[in-house]
């Protein structure tokens, strides 16, 4: 029998690991779906203005105006500037099409200068518990696009709360990086395997799509 190969993105194995049951009725049945929240409309809105505003130089709109002296910082850095960049990569953890992957994932800033980059990922939400995991993997992607990249400076950049988030990745470190992913990911592989999705109740059961699933609070 030929092992089940798992896509995933860093958003759904996060998503498996806070609960296995939601992450299997709603990415692999695909039996509900999440409503966006007027938090994450608002979020999609303000990405697209800092991509376009970083990328094509286009004004931002008056009520994104607040934002402008942090993106300005980033836009003055030198060298070539991606927005909104696709990676995926294969099982040999390298550059594949976008659906031939085995995981992948947008930045939403990339600025290559050198052997340096420096990624960016705009967040609109609360800053009381950055995921600098998250800028690991977008870190280990782009030293798997660009070869000639030897240091990855990242951060979160919470815009609303004006508050940056730097983490520093050396491609010399790369099988540590990645080794830190696969506990999760073998835990993932075995629920395909054994087909068990365990509910790991938790305070954001209020907000699950499954509401069919005993814990699931109004």
């Amino acid at each position: 029998m030929t092992e089940h190969v798992i896509k995933w993105s860093y958003s759904g194995l996060k998503e498996y690991v806070n609960c296995p049951r939601q992450y299997h009725e709603t990415r692999v049945l695909k039996k509900h779906q999440k409503e966006p929240t007027k938090q994450m409309l608002y979020g999609t809105e303000v990405h697209k203005a800092l991509e376009d505003y970083v990328g094509e130089g286009k004004p931002l709109l008056p009520n994104y105006q607040r934002f402008k002296k942090q993106v300005d910082a980033l836009a003055q850095i030198e060298g070539e500037k991606l927005t909104e960049f696709e990676m995926a990569l294969g099982v040999d953890k390298k550059p594949c099409a976008w659906d031939n992957h085995w995981v992948r994932g947008i930045a939403d800033l990339v600025i290559k200068n050198g052997d340096t980059a420096y990624i960016v990922d705009y967040k609109t939400g609360s800053n009381k518990y950055p995921d600098l995991k998250q800028l690991q993997l977008m870190a280990l992607m782009v030293f798997a696009h660009f070869p000639e990249i030897k240091v990855a400076k990242t951060a979160l950049l919470f815009v609303v709360h004006e508050h940056f988030v730097p983490r520093d990745f050396k491609r010399e470190n790369e099988e540590k990086l990645w080794a830190d992913f696969q506990p999760d990911l073998e835990r993932l592989k075995l629920s395909f395997k054994t087909d068990k999705w365990q509910e790991n109740p938790t305070p954001l059961c209020r907000w699950c799509p499954v509401k069919e699933c005993q814990f699931h609070k109004e």
